[in-house]
This record gives structure tokens, sequence and C-alpha cells, in this order.
């Protein structure tokens, strides 16, 4: 049924395309028709009409996003004013438990707004959270503005990702499911982890005895006993690294093994490209996939994006840091801004010689770019750069705004290096290896600030020398 919706879809044009792109995200969540037909595939076809120009682009983008910001709206509205009635009937008691409900309702209405802008991109929770937000009193204004913003970033990604998708726009179907799906999964998994650690809260004291009793008991065994006679330091060194209340403790170790981790990562990555294997096959592909999708309104976007990885830019913005940190008398954030950037670049400036990697043809290249290609200089710059920015400056701040400030970081740095392979200047593995490299880098400067609050080697409590008992044998 979905293929032949598609197809008739595909033989419109004009005013009736635009028609179905703006009606079926409008009837997803208020009539439920998300049920039957997910609102991103007639989205999506939108984006694959613009790309045969039977309709314009910003048409397109325009009623798929009024589309789905109106939809929520009346999807909002009816479960407001309808909602509490269905689910108080026979059917709605069956279906589910009160308590249940209560508890959604009180989720929606206090902390709602996550919930509506992750549940836009997800076909099963698009359908539901307006209408549960709506019933569970969520202020509309709040439900408003990430109604809106969830509408317009999922409208645009999906008609982007059509239009640039063209023909194989089936794929691109199957893989915009999947990733729906993939984040459903994750807010599933965020919401079952959030329900462990209130019963662990709530039953705290209880479970520290149980695990008490239950580390009493393996410690009277006969290996643990041999071990700890064996290895008596080393135990005590490995307990000392799983202590999750110190700060030297489990977080270093958790820093050190994700540093390991992308140091492995820009390994293997230098060993494709040298060897011009598995990773490095992927390049030709995605450099002819980026250079066959160029568009006018696009390139510019592009043009403009490379430049928050340029050091034309990224200096100033590093000096005007510095000199806020310094007038606020924060000399040590002042000094770790030009440790991880300089670090950062001189990382790369020597990998480039190592490896020293052709740049994609010269033909194909927007713009200037020169010496060697691996790694990215522009990915590896603007995540050091901007991700040490928002960790400074941000110190103190609530985690709410940390938390939205490190994601425009994050989608920052991406477009950085999306803007690289799009213009021609580096290969994907290129710039994957930047981020590597900088995550690398990162990571062990947060160790190193770890290890100074590392507490000294664990001292025998015992009486002093001069007061202290002679050992019998036995002891000693």
């Amino acid at each position: 049924m979905i293929d032949n919706i598609a197809r008739y879809i595909l033989g419109l044009h004009g005013l009736a395309a635009l028609a179905i792109v703006f009606a079926v995200p409008l009837l997803e969540s208020s009539a439920f028709v998300g049920f039957v037909f997910p609102g991103e595939i007639a989205v999506l076809l939108g984006g694959v009409l613009a790309f045969q120009h039977r309709v314009s682009l910003p048409a397109v983008l325009a009623v798929a996003v009024f589309g789905a910001i109106i939809g929520d709206t009346v999807g909002y509205w009816v479960g407001h004013r309808y909602g509490r009635r269905l689910l108080s009937g026979r059917l709605g008691r069956r279906i589910a438990r009160r308590e249940h409900l209560a508890r959604a309702e009180r989720y929606l209405a206090e902390r709602g707004g996550k919930a509506v802008f992750l549940g836009r991109f997800t076909a099963a929770l698009r359908v539901m959270i307006p209408s549960l937000a709506g019933m569970a009193r969520m202020p509309y204004r709040s439900f408003a503005v990430y109604n809106i913003t969830g509408g317009a970033v999922w409208a645009t990604t999906i008609v982007l990702v059509g239009y640039l998708a063209g023909a194989s726009w089936q794929r691109a179907a199957h893989w915009a499911s999947r990733i729906g799906l993939a984040l459903l999964a994750i807010i599933v998994a965020g919401f079952a982890l959030r329900l462990v650690a209130t019963a662990t809260r709530r039953h705290a004291g209880r479970l520290q005895t149980r695990l008490q009793a239950i580390g009493d008991r393996l410690a009277t065994t006969r290996p643990a006993l041999w071990a700890r006679r064996r290895y008596p330091h080393q135990l005590a060194w490995l307990r000392r690294r799983l202590d999750p209340t110190t700060p030297a403790g489990l977080a270093l170790t958790a820093t050190i093994a994700a540093a390991a981790l992308a140091a492995w990562i820009f390994g293997g990555l230098t060993q494709d490209v040298a060897a011009g294997e598995d990773a490095a096959q992927l390049d030709p592909r995605v450099h002819a996939f980026a250079a066959a999708h160029r568009t006018g309104w696009l390139t510019a976007i592009m043009t403009s994006a490379t430049w928050l990885g340029s050091n034309w830019l990224l200096l100033p913005v590093l000096a005007a840091a510095t000199a806020l940190l310094l007038w606020r008398r924060n000399h040590r954030s002042a000094i770790l801004i030009w440790t991880a950037y300089a670090g950062a670049v001189a990382l790369y400036s020597l990998a480039k010689p190592l490896i020293h990697r052709p740049r994609p043809p010269t033909a194909d290249l927007i713009g200037h770019a020169i010496g060697p290609s691996f790694p990215s200089g522009h990915a590896t710059q603007a995540m050091a750069a901007w991700v040490t920015l928002a960790v400074v400056l941000l110190a103190g701040r609530s985690p709410r705004t940390r938390a939205a400030a490190l994601a425009a970081v994050t989608a920052v740095v991406l477009l950085v290096g999306a803007s690289r392979i799009y213009l021609g200047a580096h290969w994907l593995t290129d710039v994957l290896a930047g981020y590597a490299l900088t995550a690398t880098w990162l990571a062990v400067l947060v160790a190193l600030h770890l290890r100074k609050t590392e507490p000294g080697p664990e001292r025998d409590t015992a009486p002093p020398a001069a007061t202290k008992p002679s050992p019998t044998p036995t002891q000693a």
C-alpha cells in the first residue's frame, strides 16, 4: 500500500503535490493517520519532486514545515479537549492504568519539552506525543516552542534528504526509518535507566547493605584471600581507579579509556588510508555523491560554514574569550583554551607530512586548499576550539544550558566537517580522523586535570613510629 501511495505522489506536480506534502504531516497526529502512513514518506517524496523540478524546493520546505507544526498543534488541542474523556472510558481503562497515566501526565506537564522535540523524529511517538501533551495540560506556550522547533528541523531535514537522494529515495527512506527506530530505542532506554535510577535511590540503603554483604562473602573466599596477600598494592591501586566518589577514580579511568578508544580509531583510519583499504574505499563514493548533489544555495551555506573551522575566525574568537577570562581572573581556563587549540594544531601538523595524502581532484574543489589532506585541519581546529570554549565558558551554568550549548557546538563541528567534504577539500576519512585526533587530545587534557586531584598513596593509620610498639614476627 505504501509503495502504491508513493508512486501516486511521485506522479503529481504543482499544487497537487504541495497539497499532499502539507496534508499528510498535518493529519499524522491530528487524525492519527501516522499509524497507517508515516508522514516522513510524503515529506521525503516532496524533496524528490523538488529534485525532479516538478515543484520548487522553497515551496516544499514551507508546506512541510507548516503542515507538521499545525498538525501537532491540532493534536495537542484534541488531547486537551477529549483525551481524558476517552481514557476514562472502559476501553481507556483497559489500555492504560491510572497510576501510569498520572505519572506520564506529570512528566509531560513538568518536563515534556524534550519529549515533544525528540518525539517528532520517531514515527510512533510523533503520532501520540502531541495528544498526550495536551491531555497532561502541558502549558501551550512551552509546547508551541518545542513544536515549532522540532517541526521546522524535522521537515527541513527530511525534505533535504529526499532532495539529495533523488532517485535513491527508497534507500533514504529505509535509513530514515532505521534512524527513527534507533532514536526510539535510545529514548526508551533513557526512560528505563531513569526508572532504574529512581528505584535505586529509593532503596539505596538496602541495596548498599546487600552489595556490602556480597562483597564481604567474596572477600573471605580462598582466591580473594590469596590475591589480597599476593597483590596488596595492585588491588589497592585498582580500588582507587574504580572509586566513583573521587575525580581521580572512576572518572579518570573512563577518561583514559575514552582517549585510548579515540586513539585506536585514529590509528585504524590511518592504517586504512595508508593501505587504501576498508574505510578509505568509501571516500570516492562519498566525494562523488557530494559533487553530484551540489546546488547554488547549499554551496553558499557550506562556503560560509567552513569558516567556522578556519584560523581566520577561530583565532579572534579565542582571543576575545581569553580577554573575558582574564577580566574574570580565570587564568587557568585561559591557558586551557590555548593549550587545547595549540596542541590540536600541532598534532595534525605533525600527522599531515607523515601520511602525505593527496586531496580530492582539484577540478572538484570549491575555494582554496593546499597541502596534504589527512587529517582535516578544519575539523580538528573546530572541534578543539568550540568544544573547549563551551566547556570553559559555561562552567557553573545549569545542566540544561550546558546540554543545549554542547548540542549546538556538536552541530557546528559536524557542519564544518560536512562542508569540507562538500567543497571537495577533504575526503570523509580526513574529517573522521580529525575528530578522532582531537578527541584523543582533549581526553588526555581532561585526564591530566583529573590526575592532579588524585590523593597520595594510602598511608598507615597506625600510631607514629615513636609510640608504635615493635611488631611481633607474626605481625611482620
